[in-house]
């Protein structure tokens, strides 16, 4: 892993987090700041490791994940360009209890704790955004629970499969990441995973093309409950 030189400012502004600040708050904020560059399969920190801030995506993708006794990764988020992780840990002042690595090559921001706290005390804008982020977070992980708790597996990979909400037959819908890691985060077998997208397809509900996905018949999707 290694930090560049460029100024972190050009990206942080353009964040939704940061659009409230002043320049004067935004270039200390920006002194604070390091710029990651994280190639494929490197590792942005492990499970242990202390945490002294939060990271932000530029562009590439992290996968956050835990390996079991096993030796079986459970993938727990998936995290995308604009999107933030570890802000909770760096309220907790606790290392991380994930690991996470870089799927592709990737860009990130890493903001140190220190000037997260002090742009807090100033603007109540920023600590808005801070917690709306940690709410959806929250949201999201409860969201899970009940998935897991409420709903099959079948229907939780249609649920993936609508979860960009396509409007209509013909939509498409493009894997970010491969099967196996999209069934670890949707907690069922890769051979699992696959069975009901071949069973999908062979009722003529979806039409499979390597990562992407044709939806045939939303509406039978929608209905169908394995």
């Amino acid at each position: 892993m290694r930090a560049s030189r460029i100024d972190p400012r050009e990206f942080l502004k353009r964040l939704p987090l940061f659009q409230d600040v002043t320049p004067e708050e935004l270039n200390q904020i920006a002194a604070a700041t390091t710029e990651v560059h994280v190639e494929r399969g490197e590792a942005v920190f492990m499970r242990g490791d202390p945490s002294h801030g939060f990271h932000t995506v530029i562009y590439g993708q992290v996968k956050l994940g835990f390996t079991s006794a096993q030796g079986d990764e459970k993938i727990v988020e998936l995290i995308g360009p604009g999107h933030s992780f570890g802000e909770a840990l760096m309220f907790m002042e606790k290392p991380y209890i994930v690991n996470a690595h870089a799927l592709a090559d990737t860009l990130l921001l890493h903001i140190s704790r220190h000037a997260v706290f002090e742009e807090l005390e100033r603007n109540p804008r920023f600590a808005r955004r801070m917690l709306s982020g940690l709410s959806r977070r929250l949201h999201g992980l409860i969201s899970d629970v009940e998935a897991y708790s409420l709903r099959s597996a079948s229907q939780r990979i249609i649920g993936y499969l609508l979860k960009e909400e396509p409007e209509g037959d013909g939509a498409q819908v493009t894997f970010p990441v491969s099967k196996k890691m999209i069934a670890s985060r949707l907690n069922v077998t890769p051979e699992y995973f696959s069975r009901v997208l071949h069973e999908l397809a062979d009722k003529g509900m979806i039409r499979i093309r390597g990562r992407e996905v044709t939806v045939l018949d939303i509406g039978r999707l929608r209905a169908y409950d394995g």
